[in-house]
């Protein structure tokens, strides 16, 4: 079993991978003047402070965010990352992070549409504060799992899907796998990122195989996953290692963009020698 409310975990290492990743699936997105629809099916909070009780109890983000906030050597990746995460911050001291729908929130454009699913009350009635005056933006109080056939595909036929759940419950990543077949099949075009802690479960070190085979042949623009792994196992078995990002129809840049970036962000947020980074694709 794996606890993950997001507030503990807020920029750490696994938070680096998949905000890089989801701003570069958005900023290739926005290349093109026709609008497009993104759907986060586990939206949270929408923003975290690093100064609540629940980040400082663990102060992952220490680990995380905090080893390349303040670096000069940033890739290209890392830094249009980093400078979304400023402007929602503001410049000088880092006191909060956004978190996904917040991101997104901040690359839409008129045209663009965020549909953003949460079931958590507390971390519902924050995101839609947070939301309140965001044009394009609906907040849904329900499952994102089983949300996904009222709204795939879209009538421009552009879109991106984000599934990251929290794992707490092993259906979570049967119901993954079942989500990323059901957007597939009804949007074969969609961009699907999927996030997936690397974990000591055979739950967790099983998805990433399933999503490729699940994926194959069916996602027209193939495959990618990015593998980042910083930590070392722990006796036990417990412990977040590191996290994938699952993509379905990547934009033909992320491959290689993730290919030069990976080894970098192992060697910097890396807690022990055998950090990599790891990158796989396939059509």
């Amino acid at each position: 079993m794996f606890a993950y409310r997001h507030a503990f975990h807020a920029g750490n290492h696994a938070d680096v991978l998949k905000h890089l990743v989801l701003v570069q699936l958005l900023q290739h997105l926005s290349q093109k003047e026709k609008g497009y629809r993104v759907i986060d099916t586990h939206a949270g909070a929408g923003a975290y402070s690093l100064r609540s009780e629940q980040a400082n109890k663990k102060l992952e983000w220490l680990d995380g965010i905090g080893r390349i906030w303040e670096r000069k050597d940033l890739p290209k990746g890392v830094a249009a990352y980093l400078d979304e995460v400023e402007r929602f911050n503001g410049p000088g001291v880092l006191k909060n992070v956004p978190g996904s729908p917040t991101l997104i929130r901040q690359l839409l454009r008129a045209q663009d549409e965020l549909h953003a699913f949460e079931v958590h009350p507390t971390d519902l009635r924050a995101l839609e504060k947070l939301m309140a005056e965001a044009k394009g933006v609906k907040v849904h109080l329900a499952d994102g799992f089983t949300s996904l056939k009222a709204l795939l595909p879209p009538p421009t036929r552009r879109g991106l899907v984000l599934i990251d759940p929290p794992y707490e419950i092993k259906t979570d990543y049967a119901r993954t796998l079942a989500a990323v077949r059901e957007a597939l099949t009804r949007f074969p075009e969609a961009v699907v990122a999927v996030w997936i802690p690397q974990l000591q479960t055979v739950e967790a070190q099983q998805l990433p195989q399933r999503l490729r085979n699940a994926v194959k042949g069916v996602a027209k623009k193939g495959w990618l996953d990015a593998q980042l792994s910083v930590a070392a196992p722990q006796d036990g078995g417990f412990g977040l290692l590191g996290s994938h990002m699952f993509v379905a129809n990547p934009p033909h840049t992320l491959g290689a963009l993730l290919a030069q970036e990976l080894p970098w962000l192992a060697e910097v947020l890396g807690q022990y020698e055998g950090a990599k980074g790891v990158l796989q694709a396939g059509a």
